[in-house]
Formats: C-alpha cells, sequence, structure tokens
C-alpha cells in the first residue's frame, strides 16, 4: 500500500480556514479565493492523504470527520510553526537579533526582572533570551567577554575598557541580622560593636572588582556567592551582613530578622548601571531591555553613602 502523499501549505491553510469560519464559502472569503479554488483545494488534499477530512453528505455544513479531528492540530502546529519561521526571517531581515543574551546583577528585585522580560516575550516574541544572574563585577565581566550583550550590573570600576554604561536605578541596602544574635538582641548598638561579629558578605566570582571591598565593617567575614545563601545563614543566626530592603522586608514584618540601628553603618545605595561593549552596541531587541531597565529605575529612593554589598 502506497503511503499518504505530500500536502502543501496552501492546501493545509484551506483546511484550516474551513475549520476556523465553518464553510467553503466562508473560507474563500478569509483567504480572498472563489468558492470553486477553495473545493479543488481541498479535493487535493484529500487524495493527497487518502482521507476523507469533512463529511459533506446530508448536511450544508462541512463536518469534521475522524480523521479530520485527528489531523486538526497537528496541521495548526505545522502552519503555526511556518508562521513562526517566517517571523524570526521577517526579524533577521529587518536586523532584529534571533536571541539576547542579558546578564543581571542577583540584587535586581526580581519583581522587576519579571515585568520586564514578560512584556519582552510580548514585544518580541520570535526573540530567543538566555539569563545570566551574576554578583557585583560578574555582570560586566559577562559583557567584557561578549557572552552577554547586555548588563544590568552593580557596583562596578569606576573606568573599564570597551565598556559603556548608563545609571539604571539603585535599591537601599540595610543592615540585618537575626534576634538571636548578639547584635540583633541589643536595644542601643554601640559604635565598633559589629566588628566583634562576623560580617556575611557576597562575594565576586569575577575579577572584574578583585581586591575591593563594598561596605565590609568587621575584619571577621564569611564570603558567599549566593545571595539567597546569605539571606538563610542570616535568619540562622550566624552572623550579620546587608541585604535588599526588599528581599527582607517580611522578615522584618514577621521579626525572623531584624534591621540593625548602628550609629557606624546605617546602610546605604546600591546602584545598577547597564552595561554594554562599546564595539558591540545592542540590537533593536537588547536596546529595548535597556531602555525598559533604565526607565523602571528613574524613581528609585535612593540614600547618600557607600554602595553597599
Amino acid at each position: 500500500m502506497n503511503g499518504p502523499g505530500n500536502p502543501t501549505l496552501d492546501q493545509l491553510r484551506i483546511f484550516l480556514a474551513i475549520v476556523d469560519t465553518g464553510s467553503f464559502a466562508g473560507a474563500g472569503r478569509k483567504l480572498g479565493r472563489a468558492v470553486s479554488v477553495i473545493s479543488y483545494g481541498m479535493a487535493n488534499l484529500e487524495s493527497q492523504l487518502g482521507l476523507l477530512l469533512f463529511d459533506r453528505e446530508g448536511t450544508r455544513k462541512p463536518v469534521l470527520t475522524t480523521a479530520g479531528r485527528a489531523l486538526l492540530a497537528e496541521t495548526r502546529a505545522i502552519a503555526q510553526g511556518v508562521d513562526g519561521l517566517r517571523a524570526k526571517v521577517k526579524g533577521l531581515l529587518d536586523g532584529l537579533e534571533a536571541e539576547v543574551d542579558l546578564a543581571v546583577d542577583v540584587m535586581l528585585p526580581a519583581e522587576r526582572l519579571g515585568a520586564v522580560l514578560r512584556a519582552f516575550a510580548l514585544e518580541f516574541p520570535t526573540v530567543q533570551l538566555r539569563l545570566h544572574v551574576e554578583a557585583l563585577g560578574g555582570v560586566t565581566a559577562l559583557v567584557g567577554e561578549g557572552q552577554a550583550i547586555l548588563g544590568i550590573s552593580g557596583p562596578i570600576a569606576g573606568a573599564m575598557n570597551r565598556i559603556e554604561r548608563t545609571a539604571a536605578g539603585s535599591m537601599l541596602m540595610v543592615p540585618v541580622a537575626a534576634p538571636s544574635h548578639p547584635l540583633g538582641a541589643m536595644a542601643t548598638i554601640p559604635p565598633g560593636a559589629a566588628r566583634d561579629h562576623t560580617q556575611l558578605v557576597l562575594s565576586d566570582r569575577s575579577r572584574t572588582t578583585e581586591g575591593q571591598d563594598f561596605a565590609v565593617i568587621s575584619p571577621k567575614t564569611w564570603r558567599l556567592a549566593d545571595l539567597g545563601a546569605k539571606h538563610a545563614l542570616l535568619r540562622e543566626g550566624v552572623g550579620w551582613g546587608n541585604m535588599p530592603l526588599g528581599m527582607v522586608a517580611d522578615d522584618l514584618a514577621r521579626g525572623t530578622l531584624v534591621r540593625l540601628t548602628m550609629p557606624d553603618h546605617l546602610g546605604g545605595t546600591y546602584r545598577f548601571s547597564a552595561v554594554w561593549r562599546r564595539d558591540c552596541p545592542p540590537g533593536p531587541a537588547a536596546s529595548w531591555l535597556l531602555d525598559q531597565f533604565v526607565a523602571k529605575g528613574v524613581g528609585d529612593e535612593a540614600r547618600d553613602g557607600p554602595a553597599d554589598v
């Protein structure tokens, strides 16, 4: 027995148009074809497949057969796949990137990142996105090495070869500890007391800020490369440390962490910068992302003080 033939994309679109409009005449209007052309195309498709897709007997409206219903989902997937292919090719011809590599600082609020990327998916449905999350100089390192076209970085060195940057908002950092920690249990913290206790410090996995410390007060430190681990250890009372206010707001409300009022360390502002390589500027999709992050950072509250980690 011979297998099915090779239906054309046009024949498949005719099939879908009949299903969607409920009639051969409706399919003709939708596709701008004469009804005779629709009927001919449908007959050719059924001949190619060796199956009847519509039951035309005893009804004025074509009704899908069992075979027609079985093939409908697959036919839609093929048509949608071709539409997606055409959209991606058009984007490439228009200069739109096929993929964007974005690196963001671990401190960037998750709500902000989610809102921007949700809008990005709607605005650029054909562009794939690869997301990297790093701390401190790790973001700028990925951009400098060409592994990311755009970065939303935390504190970076003042002058970096090949790197352009623009302000992209900030967030408040506050010193916290568990209520069971000696500092957390103090009603009044005297100057210098923090130096007697272990400070949990976020460390940089790159060499971009090697040798630099941001708001490190105590000579006793635990260095952590993961913000989530730092958060968990703070709640366990292992040490004290600076955290994004938004990330610990629920802990402060529940009392699982307390905000430390230290006369020599009140906290400060962690500033974000959008960074890209001078010799490899962002394309249309990446530029859209850059503008979104910059715009959302305009209203951020800032405080005079060091850039805390």
